[in-house]
């Protein structure tokens, strides 16, 4: 049986990396499917093989993983990424620190000419302090370049390697001749590019330090998430509380939890009451109550009261684990503008050393005197300035970001292709029930003829409604239950029918009292003029009436409707406003869903559709050229949301949907819709504003390292400066990326 592992990637570099651990992953037999995300170096297997087995492959290509099985894996890779950042940002600063050292002392006219003693002996002095700045500060780069090189497969450590030696090989040789055959340099050719590589490597592990750092914000959602769990928790077994860790609970403890606390992981409540913060999993601000008997999901934080819970599920078996397992899946998956920013990163290099052979050869040929120095200076320049990397970390640096800022609010996106397929809806399919409804019926309207007999006439409903199982009379046993409070706990009626097709009568203190629809009083005769207005105004409204009558005299009024969830009109308004036709689905008659329709301003609805009806339907608008989401959350709707292009279920319906599905919104509002096609719309504008970045800055560096302004100026890029602007292209493409964490969206 297969498993799902996850790895923290080590050595990984660039993106030609990805792509040679990409390699032995496939060639390794018992490797179902895999996942690698260049932005946090994370993979995700699924394999029947050893996890040990899956580490080997991955050290055969030359870099190193490890597994991650839990929340004390995740902290010691957070712990190794921090020391990676605090030991490349020390070795970037020494190399800056001697770069610039030596450029000063070259500007300043501090370096005597090589032909002199002195001027040998410093510049001897010079290139040993940069090849101790090449081996023990970028030794990683220039072994990873030589690694890529044995592998046939050139990444981003060959450009570096290559230009920054290349640099290096011609300053020593500079150097042998001018102590073995001085007179054969000309003064124009005698200046040493050490200071240029020490620079160089400078300003790049700059840019890796700082690229690492904005790395580790844009894992701060899943983070966030695993710091919310209580590392202890209070068990009680026989009597006595202990407090535990977490990881020792199993199901079927007892764990009490005092106000203010959060729920150390999943259960339900066996003893007390409380309102239970739950905002971490669905983005909702409001408390939600909780009893004897109801479930409570792991990291929520508990209110003002006290609870005594039993465990159901521990580890990866938990909501939040299986939420953070969901969107790492979705951060390591990449939509289709991300696999074709990896094909050209896969051909990237090599076009790269190409172009600087050319470009060296071109000014040795046609270049003025010294003609080998301007070709050194032009080839090693072309390597440096050239960024895979930008293109590398362009997609799945804003994929992580959207996906986590989703997760933040409740909305779990599945894979990459959900964000890129969002930005194209042009048809956006609800359901009604559960979807815009809440799903259940509720008194949504009261009609008292005589308020003064509100409390007495509330609290006898409630005594005879409660025995009844039928959908209505639940419906406004609930009601009343709310309104009475404890005034009716403990009372019986006398007597108790329940009347088929009609309603229910009771005895109560000696009063005949009645519970059911017009045409009951009607055949008792009873008088129900007086409500008849109101009955019919709420009718027109698809609204189901109780009436109420006492002794013979009709009383009071109810309507009871499956009730529009807050927000739902408000949200539909706003994706209207984003440009999508909304359509309405509901296997309710069609009175009923169109008066939900205009209640939320949805003029296109079908109704009476079944389920096979809806797939139908949602084919039928492919058909027409559009591109369709569907929103729904039961067994019913699931058919149409694996038709549609993108899939939107309520993390309130049920788990077939919810699998089904491409988005999971987990606080079972529309707004989840909105805010869910918003990130997704901003994700993908991000993206390609990385690669538009990545692609302007590549085309216009390389030809401007190559000497295209020279002619013009009379200047070439110096290669300190090619330097600086390759890491920096990187950072910029990892800092836009980080702007998804906070801009607004819509």
């Amino acid at each position: 049986m297969s498993s799902i592992h996850q790895f923290a990637l080590q050595g990984v570099s660039c993106a030609a990396c990805v792509r040679t651990i990409d390699k032995a992953l496939q060639s390794e037999e018992g490797i179902q499917a895999f996942a690698i995300n260049f932005a946090d170096r994370s993979a995700t297997v699924q394999a029947d093989i050893e996890p040990g087995r899956i580490i080997d492959s991955i050290r055969a290509a030359g870099y190193d993983a490890m597994l991650v099985e839990d929340e004390n894996d995740q902290e010691q890779v957070r712990r190794a990424e921090q020391q990676h950042y605090r030991k490349v940002l020390h070795r970037s600063l020494i190399a800056l620190a001697l770069g610039s050292a030596m450029m000063v002392a070259g500007l300043l006219g501090w370096m005597p000419d090589i032909t002199t003693t002195a001027g040998r002996i410093e510049a001897l002095a010079m290139g040993l302090l940069t090849l101790a700045v090449m081996v023990f500060c970028a030794g990683n780069i220039y072994r990873g370049g030589w690694r890529s090189i044995v592998q046939r497969n050139l990444n981003m450590d060959t450009l570096i390697a290559l230009g920054t030696g290349a640099a290096w090989l011609y300053s020593s040789i500079l150097l042998m001749v001018a102590v073995i055959a001085p007179e054969l340099l000309v003064a124009e050719a005698r200046h040493l590019y050490y200071e240029a590589a020490v620079m160089i490597l400078g300003f790049i592990l700059l840019g890796q330090a700082l690229e690492s750092r904005a790395r580790g914000q844009t894992s701060d959602a899943i983070r966030k998430l695993l710091d919310l769990q209580p590392r202890t928790a209070r068990r009680v077994r026989d009597g006595e509380e202990t407090e535990v860790p977490v990881a020792l609970l199993v199901p079927g403890d007892q764990v009490r939890i005092f106000p203010g606390e959060r729920i150390p992981v999943d259960g339900k409540v066996v003893d007390g009451s409380s309102r239970i913060d739950e905002s971490m999993l669905t983005g909702e601000p409001i408390p939600v109550s909780k009893a004897a008997g109801d479930t409570l999901v792991g990291s929520t934080l508990n209110g003002n009261g006290s609870l005594l819970m039993e465990v159901t599920h521990v580890g990866r078996q938990t909501v939040l684990a299986q939420i953070v397992d969901t969107v790492r899946q979705a951060q390591n998956s990449k939509p289709a503008l991300g696999r074709l920013a990896d094909r050209i990163a896969g051909i990237f290099v090599p076009v790269v050393i190409v172009l600087a052979l050319v470009t060296g050869l071109v000014w040795w040929w046609f270049g003025p005197e010294p003609r080998y120095t301007y070709a050194l200076v032009t080839l090693m320049t072309v390597l440096i300035v050239a960024c895979p990397c930008a293109l590398g970390l362009a997609t799945p640096m804003s994929v992580m970001v959207g996906v986590g800022r989703a997760a933040g609010r409740g909305i779990l996106i599945r894979n990459g292709e959900a964000l890129q397929r969002a930005q194209d809806i042009t048809t956006l399919v609800l359901d009604k029930t559960g979807t815009i409804t809440e799903g259940h019926p509720a008194v949504t309207d009261v009609l008292m003829l005589d308020e003064s007999r509100r409390d007495e006439l509330l609290r006898w409903a409630h005594v005879i409604e409660r025995r009844s199982e039928h959908p209505l009379a639940q419906a406004m046993a609930r009601y009343t239950s709310e309104q009475a409070g404890t005034a009716a706990r403990g009372m019986e009626p006398e007597a108790f029918e329940a009347v088929s097709g009609a309603g229910v009568q009771a005895r109560i203190d000696g009063h005949d009292i009645l519970l059911g629809n017009a045409a009951w009083l009607a055949q008792l005769g009873i008088d129900y003029s007086t409500l008849e207005e109101k009955a019919e105004h709420w009718s027109a409204q698809a609204r189901s009436l109780v009436f109420m009558a006492v002794d013979g005299q009709a009383q009071a009024l109810f309507a009871v409707a499956d009730p529009v969830k807050a927000g739902s009109a408000e949200a539909i308004a706003q994706l209207r406003a984003m440009g999508l036709r909304v359509v309405m689905l509901s296997g309710d008659n069609q009175r009923s869903a169109e008066a939900v329709g205009r209640e939320v301003g949805i003029d296109q609805v079908f109704a009476g559709v079944r389920p096979e009806q809806k797939q139908a339907k949602i084919s039928e608008l492919q058909a027409a050229g559009e591109i369709v989401a569907m929103v729904g959350d039961g067994i019913n709707d699931a058919p149409a949301l694996a038709q549609a292009d993108i899939g939107y279920a309520i993390g309130t319906g049920t788990d077939i949907a919810i699998d089904t599905a491409d988005v999971t919104l987990m606080s079972g509002a529309l707004s989840g819709v909105v805010e869910a096609i918003a990130v997704s719309r901003a994700t993908v504008r991000n993206i390609k504003q990385n690669l538009f970045g990545a692609f302007v800055y590549n085309s216009v560096a390389i030809p401007v390292a190559a000497g295209l302004l020279f002619p013009f100026t009379g200047m070439l890029l110096n290669p300190a400066i090619a330097g600086a602007a390759m890491a920096l292209s990187s950072v910029t493409v990892v800092s836009n990326a980080n702007r998804l964490r906070w801009i607004k969206l819509y």
